[in-house]
């Protein structure tokens, strides 16, 4: 046995199927996550919530750009075929109402996830796509998922690393843990959608319908309120010339000035136009 090399680990397949603690571990140790990364996501979970109310925005223009995501929003599913309302916006009430999830969803992303209730949650959040556990079922199909979280993660890595107060070892710490969950959320995702370890159906755990935002009958996400801030105002102030330069609340609290907010990529929430667009634009 070489110098660098390990103990190999026995991972027991149907476990990986039927418990999800055994899938959650797998994962961990596979991906290398770690003390360090949650230690990250906690301390910097400011910065990623200052950034929240514009990747809302951002992410329904951009699910609103295309007819069968779009028609996922009217009908609660990417397979309907069918005439959808050509009125549907931004300002739409369904918008707002996802909106307000999104923004909890985000937020629950960036809390403690030392526990085993949070991976629940996000295995949760995999299974009501596939329309489980909803008195209203929704049908998403994994393609729009899987395209969905990558724009995510992508304007948040670029959001943190254009941010101008946190040290560069910071924003890679940061960057590397946020995108070690959502990949651990894609495959929460995939545990749904993909065929693997049918033979096991029987076995797996039984959802029950619940209320979205809710776990075993308890409130998970903390911050659904109806309402986001209104179209115009960004969380950030002054990425450049051309933004306005306004305090924003996270950097009111921190007690930083004007001109020196977290989320100066971001500025384009406010607009129709990809960050890199609106950058280029100004």
């Amino acid at each position: 046995m070489g110098p660098s090399s390990r103990p190999r680990q026995h991972i027991d397949r149907k476990e990986l199927y039927t418990n999800l603690e055994t899938r959650i571990q797998y994962l961990h140790s596979f991906i290398d996550f770690s003390s360090n990364d949650i230690e990250a996501l906690i301390s910097g979970s400011k910065y990623i919530k200052q950034l929240i109310p514009a990747i809302v925005n951002i992410v329904y223009q951009k699910l609103l750009q295309y007819d069968i995501t779009a028609r996922a929003l009217e009908t609660r599913s990417t397979s309907y075929e069918g005439p959808v309302d050509d009125n549907l916006n931004e300002n739409s009430p369904q918008i707002l109402h996802r909106k307000m999830f999104l923004r909890a969803y985000l937020a629950k992303l960036c809390s403690d996830p030392s526990t085993l209730e949070f991976w629940e949650y996000l295995d949760k959040v995999g299974m009501m796509h596939t329309g489980r556990g909803r008195e209203h079922p929704l049908h998403v199909e994994y393609v729009h998922i899987g395209a969905c979280l990558a724009f995510i993660q992508d304007t948040l890595t670029e959001a943190l690393l254009s941010h101008p107060r946190l040290r560069m070892d910071k924003k890679i710490a940061l960057v590397k843990a946020i995108g070690k969950v959502i990949w651990v959320q894609n495959d929460l995702f995939a545990k749904w959608y993909v065929r693997d370890g049918d033979e096991f159906a029987d076995e797996m755990e039984q959802q029950r319908i619940e209320p979205e935002g809710f776990l075993h009958g308890k409130r998970i996400l903390d911050d659904i309120e109806e309402g986001l801030p209104a179209a115009g105002t960004c969380p950030f102030s002054g990425f450049s010339a051309g933004a306005k330069a306004e305090t924003c609340n996270g950097c009111e609290k921190d007690g930083e000035k004007e001109g020196t907010c977290a989320g100066t990529s971001v500025a384009a929430a406010t607009t129709t136009l990809p960050i890199r667009e609106h950058v280029e634009t100004h």
